[in-house]
């Protein structure tokens, strides 16, 4: 039997909006994206559940050669996360890391002042927030937003994926409030392989869907 895969990243997004429907149309409610690919799919989220959309920019430290595998992650404020397993498994010398942590901070301050304008992290103090990408492999990435999160003092965070690695979602669950992912699957072997489509999100496209999340906002409760 052929396993279940999300069309594209829109359709991905549409199906984890109805997971997180309780969070609609409240005013502390943030929707987070990690760019580029959490982007189409944060903003169905947010559209959906009528709360802002911004993105957190993190970075991975890609192993050399292995386009999805990461040996690590940074992210704004400063914050680095390494997965040390893979390190060890694969002996990656600490040199290698360095050097790829240098070229991948160059490339989070492009992007926030692409995205974003200036470089620095959304406002979250005391709101709840829902961070998405499209899916979870080794949570290197996505455990650095949190950490980077957590310095913010948000009110909750909520990590929000259609896809996702079960042994990474045991790690991340004790650092969150809430974990909603709506596939675990035991074979488990890359987030593209849930997907039909899995293009590549461009700048342009990150861009085009901020400016019109721009407009999002909790709709009127009647009566009150």
């Amino acid at each position: 039997m052929k396993p279940f895969v999300f069309c594209n990243r829109v359709h991905a997004g549409q199906l984890l909006a109805e997971a997180l429907v309780k969070y609609a149309d409240r005013d502390d409610v943030i929707v987070l994206a990690l760019p580029r690919g959490g982007v189409p799919v944060a903003y169905e989220v947010a559209r959906e559940l009528h709360a802002p959309l911004d993105v957190l920019v993190v970075r991975k430290l890609g192993v050399p050669g292995s386009a999805e595998l990461a040996m690590g992650a940074i992210a704004t404020g400063g914050v680095r996360v390494i997965h040390p397993a893979v390190m060890q498994e694969l002996s990656i010398p600490q040199s290698v890391l360095e050097d790829e942590a240098v070229v991948q901070l160059q490339e989070l301050h492009r992007r926030e002042m692409a995205y974003r304008g200036h470089t620095g992290a959304p406002k979250v103090d005391g709101r709840i927030v829902i961070l998405v990408d499209d899916g979870i492999a080794t949570g290197s990435t996505i455990r650095a937003a949190v950490l980077a999160l957590c310095q913010q003092g948000p009110k909750k965070i909520i990590i929000a994926v259609p896809v996702a690695a079960p042994d990474s979602c045991d790690e991340l669950r004790p650092i969150v409030e809430d974990l909603v992912a709506l596939m675990t699957p035991k074979d488990f072997r890359g987030v593209s392989q849930w997907y039909e489509d899995f293009e590549q999100t461009t700048d342009a496209e990150v861009t085009q869907l901020l400016a019109k999340a721009s407009h999002f906002e909790p709709k009127p409760v009647c009566g009150l």
